[in-house]
């Protein structure tokens, strides 16, 4: 079994006063050659949007893009007609392709948004592009793996298509649960709160760790958390 461990405190950080981000891999100012991916997944950005703020319309191309909001909401609107709130246990997916075009912005005139952005490299290049999100049941994650995104090819039912053979899933852990996770490729759990020992290694929230080399990895919750799992090919 082989551990990366990615400390809260050690992500690349940046205040641009509207946006407070933390990039877990290199991204924009915040270049480190030791942090440039987990395998497939090449952006995890930990985002804080102030209110009546956002990103303008930019382009994207040939990157699967998954976001998660954590607090807040973010209204998003693309050269696909697609405009849309994306809110708190919804997950949106983005096949960039041959292209896309899109804006996301904070509508709220008081609450800060927080959102996960993540960007997997895809299977293939120069697909057409794709966009879809979802609303999830968040009991059906009490102390059990909720199936987020999954491969188009392989989908699982009620998760959202990707191209690539990743799958991303959710756990909402009781303090003191104990469960393992099957890994398909290599997993990056990621802490989005509470406290958990993975494979004995002990995160704090927005701690992190990347696993390879083994089929199972055992997870027991400390205190009350919520975790992320992205399972993702590592070439």
């Amino acid at each position: 079994m082989k551990k990366t461990i990615h400390k809260a405190n050690t992500r690349g950080f940046a205040n641009h006063g509207w946006l407070v981000a933390n990039h877990t891999f290199s991204f924009g100012n915040y270049q480190n050659p030791e942090r440039m991916n987990f395998g497939m997944l090449r952006v995890f950005n930990d985002d804080v949007i102030q209110p009546k703020m956002g990103f303008g319309t930019h382009p994207h191309r040939n990157m699967e893009i998954i976001t998660i909001p954590i607090s807040g909401a973010l209204s998003h609107k693309d050269n696909m007609n697609n405009q849309r709130s994306i809110e708190v246990d919804e997950i949106q997916v983005m096949s960039a392709g041959t292209g896309v075009t899109h804006s996301e912005f904070n509508d709220s005139k008081t609450e800060a948004a927080n959102t996960l952005q993540l960007w997997i490299i895809p299977e293939k290049e120069e697909v057409t592009p794709f966009y879809d999100q979802k609303k999830f049941d968040a009991s059906k994650r009490k102390n059990k793996f909720l199936t987020l995104v999954s491969p188009r090819d392989k989908q699982v039912e009620g998760s959202l298509p990707i191209n690539q053979q990743g799958y991303i899933l959710m756990i909402d852990l009781d303090k003191d649960f104990e469960t393992e996770y099957t890994l398909n490729n290599g997993a990056y759990f990621f802490l989005i709160d509470g406290e958990v020992e993975i494979a004995d290694v002990t995160l704090e929230k927005r701690d992190a760790v990347g696993i390879t080399d083994t089929d199972k990895v055992s997870i027991k919750a400390h205190k009350e958390s919520k975790l992320l799992v992205i399972d993702v090919p590592m070439n």
